[in-house]
């Protein structure tokens, strides 16, 4: 792409965002990371800012990555967005759950990092 990949992580922990933004340690394709706290805080980006993939956390004050899921997939021009729910959620619930609502993939916490470049790769958005 090209530019880059515009990348949102939404998760009200930095060192889980920091820890996300160091999967892409390697590609090939440039990066480009904006970052939210929570749900609400992404909205209002996405007002300002166009993303090509979000990955977002489940837990978050103010509005629930399943919450700002659900607001997002309710819009048109966020149908085909990816979104990747990054969670420590791993109930088999929350995941069907989070892939009822949208989400295009799920990754629990602990990050496993070859799981994660495979679920990117699918994407077709890096060279990895």
């Amino acid at each position: 792409m090209p530019g880059g990949v515009t990348i949102m992580i939404v998760d009200d922990s930095r060192i889980m965002r920091n820890t996300v933004k160091g999967v892409f340690t390697g590609v090939e394709t440039t990066c480009n990371f904006i970052e939210a706290k929570d749900g609400e805080e992404a909205l209002a980006l996405l007002e300002i800012q166009t993303v090509d993939l979000i990955l977002l956390d489940w837990n978050m004050p103010r509005l629930s990555g399943i919450d700002f899921l659900k607001q997002i997939r309710s819009m048109d021009q966020y149908k085909d967005l990816p979104i990747i729910m990054v969670t420590s959620e791993a109930a088999k619930f929350n995941v069907i759950e989070a892939l009822k609502h949208g989400a295009t993939d799920y990754i629990t916490k602990p990050i496993k990092l070859d799981l994660f470049k495979q679920k990117l790769a699918k994407l077709r958005l890096f060279r990895m």
